[in-house]
């Protein structure tokens, strides 16, 4: 899993630059709304919106700005807008398989957006299904290590259905079943362990072994992707070594 550990944390260095830019906010504003909808405006009974809503704080989006959102996905307040889920596939160079979802109100604009982008940046579209295969949808929780060790975090997620827990540097991510994700949270919860994020991601099954100029022509493509409003998550099957990652970082 290096690579797609080496990501997440580039990922979460790159959202610290992405929050200074109002993109990350107006992501997770979306995300939040979206909740609200579809499973009520009370984060208690709506585990979905509860993990939107920490994400949030965790990125510092004011609180007013949680509260009209989650008013404006539970039909509390005007103006939400009707979003739906779109999923995009493709591939970036050297056949590295991407998996683009989208949060839109205009599926032409966020098809147009996701098109323009692969295009620009050495990448190609693919017909739904031909690279999904080669991802699981997984519960992502990202623990930030403080004075923890692997085996703290393990002790606390273990029973609760975790399947790994990698070391990213900076943090740990826990990985289980989507369908354990809010077990896993919980029991991280109980037992007094702070978590950044709680995901169900897309988590690759394979993966492509990039040199210097793969990782910064793809890591260059997911940032063009990102840049779309309508782009909420992009995810991709690529691998790349902690030396080739300092050069791209450098």
């Amino acid at each position: 899993m290096s690579g797609h550990s080496k990501w997440a944390t580039t990922k979460h260095k790159k959202a610290v630059i992405d929050a200074k830019r109002g993109k990350l906010f107006a992501k997770l504003i979306k995300n939040i709304e979206v909740a609200a909808r579809m499973g009520g405006a009370d984060p208690d009974g709506n585990p979905t919106l509860y993990d939107a809503i920490q994400k949030a704080k965790k990125q510092s989006v004011p609180n007013k700005n949680i509260d009209s959102a989650v008013k404006r996905g539970a039909g509390l307040e005007a103006g939400g807008a009707d979003y739906e889920t779109i999923m995009y596939e493709g591939y970036g160079p050297n056949g590295v398989a991407v998996l683009v979802e989208c949060l839109t109100d205009n599926r032409n604009r966020a098809a147009s957006d996701v098109r323009v982008a692969m295009t620009r940046n050495g990448g190609s579209m693919a017909d739904p299904g031909s690279v999904s295969y080669l991802f699981n949808r997984k519960g992502v929780v990202i623990v930030p290590k403080g004075e923890l060790s692997e085996d703290d975090v393990l002790g606390a997620v273990l029973d609760a259905g975790a399947e790994e827990v990698n070391d990213l540097g900076e943090s740990f991510e826990v990985l289980s079943e989507a369908s354990d994700l809010i077990a896993v949270r919980t029991s991280l919860q109980e037992a007094g362990i702070d978590y950044d994020s709680a995901d169900a991601n897309f988590v690759p099954t394979m993966q492509v072994e990039l040199d210097e100029e793969g990782a910064r022509k793809i890591f260059k493509l997911i940032d063009a992707l990102e840049d779309s409003d309508d782009v909420q998550n992009v995810f991709a099957n690529f691998d790349v070594s902690d030396e080739i990652m300092e050069k791209v970082d450098a």
